[in-house]
């Protein structure tokens, strides 16, 4: 009898508490064929290249597929809170981390979220809430947003081993939309609401890299 490999797991990381909690209460985890696990990283780059490190050097996610989501600040005009972002790279001053899956990833979440604006490009990382004219020399460099914790997390991850890796982000504010504090103003709640329904499109993701290359 052969034994069947084990399914590559799936390591979802997000900053915040309430992140977690949008995906924890947005979907039933694992429904994507493996192993999956959402792990709150904390605020920042060092937290996030920290607890994904720690992670990926335990056994049981050596070979795991990395996701990187969560909040962060678009930085184009016209850009809306709700509004996603598929990173096509995640730029870090330690380099920049082409992912995998992209055109899937905007396929699912267009599925997912009906109606909701999906943006792809770079998406660059800073150790600091970017506030005003920050943001406009942010996306002269070509950046279409930022946060904190992805380019960290994907970085970190690839410098582990060789694995697919993604991010996908929720805008909570934007230029013409400045927040101050998640959860208080619309923007917040609508933002929450949206990566509340994404998951079934990172399952999606995840699945495809399961199946069997021809």
């Amino acid at each position: 009898m052969t034994t069947r490999p084990a399914p590559t797991p799936l390591l979802v990381a997000c900053a915040l508490g309430i992140e977690r909690l949008a995906l924890r209460s947005g979907g039933r985890l694992g429904a994507a064929g493996g192993p999956v696990t959402v792990v709150r990283t904390g605020m920042g780059p060092q937290a996030a290249e920290r607890a994904v490190t720690r992670m990926l050097t335990t056994p049981a996610f050596h070979e795991a597929a990395v996701l990187a989501t969560g909040f962060c600040a678009g930085l184009a005009p016209g850009m809306h809170p709700g509004d996603l972002v598929v990173a096509e790279e995640t730029r870090h001053p330690g380099g920049v981390t082409p992912c995998v899956g992209t055109e899937l990833l905007v396929k699912e979440l267009a599925r997912t979220v009906p109606g909701r604006t999906v943006h792809t490009g770079p998406l660059t990382g800073s150790d600091h809430v970017v506030r005003g004219h920050e943001r406009a020399d942010l996306y002269a460099t070509g950046a279409l947003a930022v946060d904190m914790e992805s380019a960290a997390t994907l970085h970190s991850a690839v410098r582990t081993g060789a694995r697919p890796v993604a991010a996908v982000r929720v805008v909570v504010d934007a230029p013409e939309h400045e927040l101050v504090r998640i959860g208080t103003v619309r923007g917040g709640i609508s933002a929450f609401r949206v990566l509340r329904a994404v998951l079934p499109a990172f399952f999606e993701w995840h699945r495809s890299l399961l199946l069997p290359r021809r």
